[in-house]
């Protein structure tokens, strides 16, 4: 463990000098709430705080294919399923990220790590002791914005039309996009009144159709090509929700 806390530390420092680009590297390492949480604080270790801006909302310039909608039952789902997932984080049950990560993004995130997916348990494990460590609290996780739908998971089907088989193509899994709101109570050094950083983002969920079985991918550090990596199907000009953190007023 305090091999893992070296290394998480070193991570820390790296984010601080490098400052956003840093913070960004240090989410794609790990993938986990804690660490989003961790990565706050150095990306906030600043003596000013960046300007405060507004909560943004995903554009709606560039709507969906009709056909890449899913059922709002679905997206609703999805919704509730990302709000009970924020809401075993902010008891402090990070172990929960890990068991809920997509297992195709799992083993990809594992195979970028040095020591694979028993190292990236390890480090998860250790993150709680880590934000007691800098002063960090999650006090809410919570959906907000309006979701996007993709279907995934391409495949073929064979019906019988007229008495003859004829092969189609078919979609096997729902992706949903839920954009969130985190709310993290910090302490910065030097200062005795705790600060409240609102961090804008989003979870992918994703289910196979007609289970509602949902899991999940953190939006931080994510691009289009990442995902389309694991998906291949989505579209190159796919629109991701925005990433943002500013000061709570």
């Amino acid at each position: 463990m305090e091999e893992n806390s070296k290394r998480i530390s070193a991570k820390l420092d790296e984010a601080a000098r490098e400052g956003v680009d840093g913070h960004v590297k240090l989410l794609t390492y790990v993938t986990s709430f804690g660490v989003l949480a961790l990565g706050c604080t150095a990306a906030w270790a600043q003596d000013a705080p960046p300007p405060l801006a507004p909560l943004p909302e995903i554009s709606k310039e560039k709507p969906l294919p009709a056909s890449s909608l899913a059922p709002s039952e679905v997206v609703a789902s999805a919704v509730s399923a990302v709000a009970a997932l924020g809401n075993e984080i902010v008891l402090g049950r990070y172990q929960v990220a890990l068991e809920r990560m997509n297992p195709q993004w799992k083993e990809r995130t594992a195979h970028t790590i040095p020591g694979g997916m028993a190292e990236l348990e390890k480090q998860l494990g250790g993150v709680a002791k880590q934000l007691v460590q800098q002063g960090i609290s999650i006090i809410s996780y919570q959906p907000q914005g309006p979701p996007q739908s993709y279907e995934v998971g391409p495949g073929k089907k064979v019906e019988k039309i007229k008495g003859v088989e004829v092969e189609s193509l078919a979609f096997s899994k729902w992706l949903v996009l839920v954009p969130t709101v985190t709310k993290i109570r910090m302490i910065r050094q030097g200062q005795t009144r705790p600060t409240v950083i609102e961090s804008i983002g989003y979870q992918v969920a994703i289910s196979d159709k007609g289970k509602n079985a949902w899991t999940f991918i953190d939006g931080a550090g994510l691009s289009v090509n990442d995902l389309r990596t694991v998906f291949v199907n989505l579209p190159r000009e796919m629109q991701l929700p925005p990433l943002e953190k500013h000061e709570a007023r």
